[in-house]
Order: structure tokens, then sequence, then C-alpha cells
């Protein structure tokens, strides 16, 4: 099948070499002082957090059907290059930039990365390079729109997807993100609290992938899958466990007791929810699966992502088993409906982190970690649990709300579904002219 010229998304990246040239983002001499155990710990992070998408693309891969593997692998693996150059031209400073009304940064305060190299350091982290700090913070910003990708899968245009992860970027990522984790944010104003990005990744991510399996609609082929390689699924879970250690540990943002709790936490909330989930099946006389096993993993670490340098160890396995269980409930009850929601996004990422944003709201306390000013529900205190149930709520309408309005422009631009006839076919032949 031949493609059509596509000539726009050259010229684009043409403009970026351009801007380049007179936007060298030249190092800033400053008188920093770091931290080098610091610094060696949130580059291992980093790293770690980078590879949960080709881990992801792994995940996603093994589930759907065989003539769609390489189109739903593809479309984790484009995000570590589409937003990365979005990242440096202007998304860092939408999400980090100076504060515009708590919602966005100012996307001129560094612009190409304009002070990032030498430049003070971050609040947040203050022992470790600015451009550390946004490296890092980079490797979020990518693997959230690649866990939509689950509930489209097998449906959506190649073209088509990578505009709309870059609308998604900068409408709804950037927002919440800034919102959440800026000093001057909304939500960080309100006393929500999100240590590794329940609402800004998970949230975001899980109510997107509900609207976007509404706006798409049932499959033309619709009727229940056979996973290509449950193996994939496996490898991809076990990359993923692996690196949501610097996903949550490492942001600490310094080689400290907070980091190690946060590995803690993040180790038996995965391993409870691994349990409850196949226990669960059990107890209603169902076989204990590896699908199960690997999808219970990730929805514990999903739950415990905003909650892992709050609360304490044995508070961590009621989240991860409590998260599990309502999961894999909201999962039997997409089965039985009308919403094609390919790979359960919204189960495991949206409801999972809701479960675990609530339950941040209950458990968080300042023993743990002195940025918590009020303590949780558990402990006798309301206000942080109210702000959270505020926040969850706020964050959910705007994020369903604007992701259904960014499926309706993108569809407008290029037509979002792939016709019958290539979806038939299969998104790897019809899409990029690759079989296995």
């Amino acid at each position: 099948m031949k493609s059509k010229k596509s000539t726009i998304p050259f010229i684009l990246l043409v403009i970026v070499v351009l801007l380049a040239l007179f936007y060298p983002g030249m190092p800033i001499d400053g008188d920093n002082e770091y931290d080098t155990a610091d610094i060696a710990w949130m580059l291992t992070s980093t790293a770690l957090v980078l590879i949960m998408t080709p881990g992801l693309a792994f995940f996603y891969g093994g589930m759907v059907k065989k003539k769609n593997v390489i189109s739903t692998m593809l479309q984790s693996f484009i995000c570590m290059a589409v937003v990365a150059v979005v990242w440096v031209v202007f998304g860092f400073s939408l999400v980090f930039g100076e504060s515009v009304g708590g919602i966005i940064g100012n996307p001129a305060t560094y612009f190409m990365f304009e002070g990032v190299l030498g430049g003070p350091n971050w609040p947040g982290a203050p022992t470790i390079p600015f451009v550390l700090f946004a490296m890092y913070q980079l490797k979020f910003a990518i693997i959230t729109p690649a866990l939509i990708t689950g509930a489209f899968a097998e449906r959506i245009k190649f073209t088509s997807y990578v505009l709309f992860i870059c609308l998604f970027f900068v409408f709804i990522y950037a927002p919440l993100a800034h919102a959440t984790w800026h000093p001057d944010g909304l939500l960080a104003g309100m006393g929500v609290l999100d240590f590794a990005g329940g609402t800004v990744v998970h949230m975001s991510a899980g109510v997107t992938a509900l609207a976007s399996a509404l706006y798409l609609k049932q499959g033309y082929s619709n009727g229940g899958h056979n996973p290509a390689r449950i193996t994939y699924v496996i490898l991809g879970t076990g990359l993923l466990w692996f690196g949501w250690f610097g996903f949550n540990a490492g942001s600490a943002f310094e080689a400290s007791d907070l980091a190690a709790t946060a590995l803690a936490t993040t180790s038996t909330a995965s391993a409870a929810a691994a349990l409850a989930w196949i226990f669960f099946d059990a107890a209603r006389g169902k076989k204990p699966t590896a699908m199960g096993v690997c999808i219970g993993v990730v929805v514990g670490l999903v739950a415990i992502t905003p909650a892992a340098g709050f609360v304490t160890v044995p508070h961590s396995l009621i989240i991860g088993v409590v998260a599990s269980i309502i999961s894999r409930l909201v999962v039997e009850w997409r089965t039985h409906s009308r919403v094609d929601d390919t790979l359960d996004v919204f189960p495991s990422h949206g409801v999972g982190g809701m479960v675990g944003m609530l339950f941040t709201g209950v458990f968080a306390t300042h023993t743990i970690n002195e940025a918590v000013e009020t303590d949780g529900l558990f402990f006798g205190e309301t206000g942080l649990f109210i702000a959270h149930v505020i926040g969850l709520v706020g964050a959910a309408v705007f994020t369903f709300v604007m992701a259904f309005a960014l499926l309706k422009v993108t569809d407008l631009i290029s037509k979002l579904r792939v016709s019958p006839e290539e979806e038939e076919m299969g998104l790897d032949i019809s899409q990029h002219g690759e079989t296995l």
C-alpha cells in the first residue's frame, strides 16, 4: 500500500534545527553546589525511567494480535523521539517555566533550553544540576502519552497518533504537571500531593484512554483478543517493574532515606497487588494467569506512585491490594460493556491512579516526608483528603473534556481511524509495511 507524501513534519523538524542556530543554549556561569551521590543516583534513575517505555512497548505489544505487534510497540517507542524534541523547544518551559496563573508555564522561560545548562538548581532538587532535573522530568513526559496507546491499539493511524500525542502533551500533560509539581501550581497550592505522577502521569493517561475508547468506538473486528506473545507481556512487566524504582525512588531527587522508603513501598505495593489479582480470581473459581499477575503488578505500581514517598510500608500493602481488586472489577465491567479500551488502560492506570491519589490523602504522614503539612485521614485529619478528592474530580473532568476535544481536532486535521480494510490487514502492514 503506497503512502501519501507528507512534508509538514519534515519542515517542522528543519525549523527546529534552524532555531538551534539562533538559540544555542550556552551554559550559564553559576555558582551552584552539587552532591555527587545525588547526581549519580539521579543519572541512574533517569535511565531507569527511560527503559520503562521500551518495557511498555513489550507489555502492550504482547497483548495485541500478531498482525499489530510492531505498530503497537512503535507507538511507545516514537514517544521517546517526539516528546524529547518538543521538550527541548518549549515543553520543559510549559511545565516548569514561570507560572501563568498556576495553570501553565511561560513557553519562553527556557525556550530551546536557554538557561538550563548551568542554571540555578531547582528548589525541589537543590543538589543536582538543573539540566539533570530537566532530563529526569522528560522521561515522565515521554511515557505518559505512550500509556494511552493501549486504549486504541489496532485501530489508529500512525500519523494521526503522532499529532495527537503532541496536542496531548501541550494541552493536558503540561498543565497537569505544572499545576501539580510547580511550586506556584494550582493543585500544589491546594495541598495536593503527588510524589511521582499518580495524577500527572497515570490519571491523565487513563482518563484520556477512556475518552479515546469512547471516541473511536469499537474496532471493526471487535470480538476479543488472542495475545500475540504472553512472554512479551512478562518481559515488559519485568522492565516496567525494574524501571519503576527510578520512577518512584528517583522522585526523592536525592540518595537518601526517603528514596529508600519510596523503593520499599514500591516493592511491596506491587507484590501485594499481583497476589490480590490472582487470589481474587481464584476465590471466584478462575485460574491464576500470567497475564493476571503482570497486570496486577502494574496496577500496584500505578497506585503506589503518588503515595510512594509519603506512606509507610505496611500501608503500601493496603494500597496495592485495594487498587488491584477495584481495577479487576472495573476490567470485568469493561469487558461486558461496549467500551473498547483494547488493553484496559483506564481500569489499570486511570482507576489505579485514582485509588492511589485517594489513599495518599488517607495514609500520607509527615513522619515519612516533611513535605506533608497535614496528615492523612487515617491520622484523624481531613484537610489533605478533601484536597485530594477535589483535585481528583477536577483533574479527571479537565482531562476527559480536553481529551475529547483534542481527539476531535486531530480527527478533523488527520483522520484518526484506519479503514476497515487496513484494520483487517493489520497495522503492521497498512501503516508501516513491516511484519514479524
